[in-house]
């Protein structure tokens, strides 16, 4: 059965900033690869495609994880007939997007301005792309912008090297080199260098292919990353790789339903699962993985990977991951301990260099998972464990990296709210990475260690307040703050309020349940939280903010489905005993939140978490707690489903 027929890789991209039904983009690259290709019809920051748009500035190399973090590495390449713009904003050209084609193999756009037509498949780190001009005269050029930083290209013997410095967070002696080779001859080369520089590509034949490729290690490195992904390889030789490794990983899980929206939600959903992170590796001429270091802007041995928020995916994506790409996955991890042999602090939120948007050291989720399942083990055991315990017992002095208020939370048992915002999130998640701490120490036989951090993650207790039945953030003295409204958002709470945050500590439901006076009366608060209006107050934020907006759209009380604090409130259902409430929820807000339309997502889809979401729901799997080794098991929605060969 072929599957990319299903995949709509515009899902979640009619969004904007005020409101997101994915903030994603129509990405043409391979799984988990070094960069993606997208259209870009507007300017308007980490927002560069909207499927309603009209006008086409051109085909991006991107990275751009989420418009909330921006792009890094990034060019813009547009064809341009007679009339030559050295300004992108000028250049642009009316288009037909219905009349355009895109897979994640293969995307083709017809510039009407100048009836150019520009095709692209990708490699492993790079592309070719194809350009076909009318059959008239006139000045035939492609151009190549630089999408932020500082632009330069140079051209000898029909090669041409462009270098950006383009980043959005601080990694040191950064620069991506972008190496392109036409097999038809360059007539000649202008443009200028400097901030937002480009360069014009002069071609006399109508039908142009250019092979190219980056790399993050300089010219040299470029070439050879050229030669391994396009010597020896036509257009139509790559494009038909490029299609046969997205149905390896698309086929990895097959489901069988009379449902076809299903069946496309589902795979277009699957998709968006191998698109971060990103690989930030190369190999050399002897296939020796090596990779830039952004914590020192050197060349070191080893694997990388890049742009993945682990707030966002430790929840779904990579519990996915572990089960369908165990040995990618593998090798992601690698990568992620590399940034502490290298820099000294395990990964938050790694996009090139560290951004540290979010809070919390959630990746110790992914590694205990991963250890339970068996895809962390041997001397990489050993390193994750003491990373882990190096940000659980010392802070850093910088905000992205290691957890906030470490100290305080050793002091206090829980981060006051004097001491950092988010105070209520960052201890439960301290609480949450203690316990994981302790599941990799036990798996060591380490049980000095496993007692004493088994017993800190408990420590989240101490913001349960029994009078309200929820966790409020408390001052150094250990007082409750005044005029608490569990529909305030921000100020202690991430992205949300009480209701959102208060079933966090889902390494200790049974203790959670215990302060509630039992399970009855557990399941009774979260009847409350799905029955109670999805109203907000702005709270700490002072304005409204998106995801804000998107649970007051929908109609599911209090469970914020479209951000992943809420991800496993559905399924607190059936951990507490009644799997038919989880079943009720779950298929629900796979048929009202859920499409394959380019409006298919209820929040941010976050690289592959609620993508992930949706295709665990369907199977009937999720994980409550990653990192504890237990999953919950609900109806599947899909009639069959079979993963890895096996079934489900």
């Amino acid at each position: 059965m072929k599957y990319l027929p299903f995949v709509n890789i515009k899902q979640g991209t009619a969004s904007v900033r005020r409101f997101s039904n994915g903030n994603t983009l129509p990405l043409t690259q391979l799984p988990f690869a070094m960069a993606g290709f997208s259209p870009q019809t507007r300017n308007e920051g980490g927002w560069f495609y909207h499927p309603a748009d009209r006008a086409l500035e051109g085909l991006r190399l991107t990275h751009r994880p989420s418009p909330w973090i921006g792009d890094y590495g990034a060019f813009l390449f547009t064809p341009q007939f007679r009339v030559i713009h050295n300004d992108a904003q000028k250049g642009w050209s009316s288009y037909r997007p219905e009349e355009s084609e895109m897979t994640p193999a293969y995307q083709r756009h017809t510039f009407l301005r100048s009836r150019t037509t520009l095709e692209v498949t990708p490699t492993e780190r790079g592309a070719k792309l194809r350009v076909t001009f009318p059959d008239e005269e006139g000045t035939r050029c492609l151009s190549i912008f630089g999408v932020a930083g500082h632009f330069a290209a140079v051209a000898h013997r029909n090669v041409v090297t462009a270098y950006t410095d383009g980043q959005a967070g601080h990694a040191k002696k950064f620069q991506t080199t972008l190496v392109l080779r036409p097999e038809q001859r360059i007539l000649s080369l202008e443009g200028d260098s400097g901030k937002g520089g480009c360069c014009h590509l002069y071609f006399e034949d109508r039908v142009v292919n250019i092979d190219l490729a980056i790399s993050y290690l300089g010219e040299e490195q470029a070439r050879e990353n050229l030669r391994q992904d396009c010597a020896d390889r036509t257009f139509e030789d790559v494009r038909a790789a490029a299609e046969e490794q997205w149905e390896d990983y698309l086929g990895r899980i097959a489901i069988e339903t009379d449902d076809d929206a299903m069946m496309r939600c589902f795979y277009s959903c699957l998709y968006h699962t191998a698109l971060f992170p990103h690989k930030a590796y190369e190999r050399t001429a002897t296939g020796k993985p090596v990779h830039y270091c952004p914590t020192d802007g050197k060349q070191h041995d080893g694997v990388r990977y890049t742009d993945n928020g682990f707030w966002d995916t430790y929840r779904t994506e990579f519990p996915l991951l572990f089960r369908i790409a165990p040995d990618e996955a593998a090798e992601m991890l690698d990568g992620f301990l590399c940034d502490y042999t290298e820099g000294g602090w395990l990964p938050r939120w790694p996009s090139i260099g560290e951004r540290g948007c979010m809070p919390s050291t959630l990746l110790d989720a992914i590694l205990a998972d991963a250890a339970v399942k068996g895809v962390l083990k041997g001397p990489s055991l050993q390193t994750a464990l003491a990373g882990m315990l190096h940000h659980a017992t010392e802070e850093s002095g910088n905000p992205d990296y290691g957890r906030e208020g470490c100290r305080a939370y050793l002091r206090c048992g829980y981060v006051p709210s004097e001491e950092c915002r988010s105070s209520v999130n960052l201890t439960v998640d301290a609480a949450y990475g203690d316990y994981c701490i302790a599941v990799i120490a036990g798996l060591l036989g380490r049980e000095d260690i496993r007692a004493e951090y088994l017993k800190r993650s408990e420590n989240w207790k101490n913001l349960f307040d029994k009078e309200t039945g929820f966790l409020r953030p408390k001052n150094r003295k250990g007082a409750f703050l005044p005029n608490f409204d569990p529909l305030d958002w921000g100020g202690a709470y991430t992205e949300g309020g009480a209701w959102q945050t208060t079933f966090s500590p889902v390494h200790d439901l049974e203790g959670l349940a215990a302060l509630y006076g039992g399970k009855e009366k557990m399941l009774a608060k979260l009847d409350e939280l799905f029955a109670t209006p999805p109203a907000f107050n702005v709270g700490a934020y002072k304005e409204e903010i998106h995801e804000m907006s998107e649970m007051a759209a929908a109609d599911f009380g209090q469970c914020a489905i479209s951000n992943q604090p809420s991800f496993a409130l559905p399924y607190l259902y059936a951990a507490l005993g009644e799997p038919a409430k989880t079943e009720y929820w779950v298929e629900r807000i796979c048929r009202e939140a859920f499409s394959a339309a380019d409006d298919g997502f209820p929040g941010d889809e976050d690289n592959g978490a609620t993508a992930a979401w949706y295709v665990l729901s369907v199977l009937g799997i999720y994980d409550v707690c990653p990192g504890k080794g237990e999953e919950i098991r609900i109806r599947k929605l899909c009639d069959r489903a079979v993963m890895l060969g096996q079934e489900i």
